[in-house]
């Protein structure tokens, strides 16, 4: 699966660990996460982000 990289902040978005946190559970792929998803660190929106 790939990562995923918030351009604004640089989280990164790994599928083999979800973001359980904010209800994104391990093995979950980034196109398969909700669209009103946000990044957890800056809360900027899905289309932020670019595959690494």
């Amino acid at each position: 699966m790939e990562v995923y990289v918030c351009e604004v902040c640089g989280y990164r978005y790994d599928p083999a660990a979800g973001d359980p946190d904010n209800g994104i559970a391990p093995g979950t792929k980034f196109e398969d996460i909700p669209e009103d998803w946000v990044c957890p660190i800056c809360s900027v929106g899905k289309d932020q982000f670019a595959k690494e």
